[in-house]
């Protein structure tokens, strides 16, 4: 399990990439900043645990006294939703002897600490500390859950460590601004399906994968049937990037099902897809949308989870629509397995070290990998 490492020193040599903006002269990360596992352990601290990260789902805490737990960068957290209607995060670690105060999910007034019975409110505060009289210089009133931050988006709960953390519609404003332009209804959607994949590679060797087209016409052929690849295109912005992926109009003769899996219709042209730095996805339609969450476990492996939403109450040929394409999509997310697989075996061959990029095609790694340096060093600078 990924776990963040609070006492190491940071000493990491970043000297060995000159990051640049001019994606003509730019280079990629060299092949140790994902073969040597004290880079994913700084990303842990630079990276991780200083973004909003997708922990859980809204109706995990829809009513008062919900709560789950859950865990980033090893840190145990529980999410709760107070009896005032506030929505709340904290360590799951009591203030006595560092026993947890939750386990799994459920519906409590309170939470109690495994270990010697103290309780603490849904707002973190402690309300009881079974036969604590006459401790010195100690007061109940004084003791609180430590908080993190946490917010909600959508059909979604994050979480942030960073105690300075901007909020995080700083973050997602202008992706919340474009899907309500577009009439889409997030806020009604519910989770129906839930994929998780173990890869055997780095972190990073999928999030760059995911960020280009370039390697459709070899890589994915099914896909590229489907996709006007000439309009393919990544735009990027400050912490994400979007794609334009327009399909294709059927051709006079195509059959569904056989020629093609999809024809265009005006909903699927209106799709947005949208990648947040460092590690998840969105994929947003008219009556359904997809969130791709990409978890480190340890320096070559990956946990990809992909969860299906939709918006209720459908029809027939949504749901029927909504089926082929996580269909679709397992039988794409098998053949980047195995693109990444043997991506992260190249990158630890004593021939290769670094690459560069295409000008047309690959903006949008480029822009993921001058993120991880920004972050990176910043940590380094402290």
């Amino acid at each position: 399990m990924l776990t963040l490492n609070k006492t190491a020193p940071f000493t990491l040599d970043l000297s060995d990439y000159e990051p640049t903006t001019d994606l003509s002269r730019a280079t990629t990360l060299p092949a140790r900043w994902y073969t040597d596992p004290a880079f994913l352990e700084a990303e842990k601290r630079a990276i991780f645990a200083k973004t909003w990260q997708p922990v859980g789902r809204i109706d995990m805490v829809q009513r008062p006294g919900d709560f789950f737990t859950c865990e980033l960068v090893g840190e145990k957290l529980v999410v709760t939703r107070g009896l005032d209607g506030t929505l709340r995060a904290f360590y799951n670690v009591c203030m006595h002897r560092a026993g947890p105060v939750a386990v799994g999910k459920g519906n409590r007034k309170s939470l109690q600490c495994r270990y010697h019975g103290w309780t603490y409110a849904l707002d973190g505060a402690l309300m009881n500390a079974p036969e604590f009289e006459g401790v010195a210089e100690w007061q109940k009133s004084d003791v609180c859950l430590g908080q993190v931050k946490c917010e909600a988006w959508g059909p979604f709960v994050f979480v942030n460590l960073d105690p300075d953390a901007a909020p995080l519609m700083d973050l997602l404003q202008p992706i919340d601004d474009e899907i309500a332009r577009k009439g889409f209804k997030i806020d009604h959607m519910r989770a129906i399906e839930r994929r998780d994949y173990y890869i055997d590679c780095n972190w990073k060797v999928y999030i760059d994968n995911y960020l280009e087209g370039y390697h459709l016409p070899i890589a994915h052929p099914g896909l590229f049937r489907e996709l006007d690849y000439d309009q393919y295109r990544v735009d990027t912005f400050r912490y994400y990037s979007s794609q334009y992926a327009p399909i294709k109009p059927a051709k006079a003769g195509d059959v569904p099902g056989r020629d093609r899996r999809y024809v265009r219709t005006e909903a699927e042209a209106e799709a947005l897809y949208y990648w947040v730095f460092p590690n998840w996805m969105l994929n947003v339609y008219p009556d359904n949308l997809s969130i791709n969450i990409i978890l480190p476990i340890d320096y070559r492996k990956t946990l990809t989870i992909f969860e299906w939403y939709f918006e209720e109450p459908g029809t027939p040929e949504g749901w029927e629509s909504m089926q082929q394409a996580v269909a679709f999509s397992d039988e794409i997310q098998m053949e980047d397995i195995e693109i990444c697989v043997n991506v992260q075996q190249g990158l630890e061959s004593r021939a290769y070290d670094k690459g560069r990029f295409s000008v047309l095609r690959e903006n949008g790694v480029h822009h993921f990998q001058l993120l991880v340096h920004e972050f990176l060093s910043a940590d380094l600078q402290k």
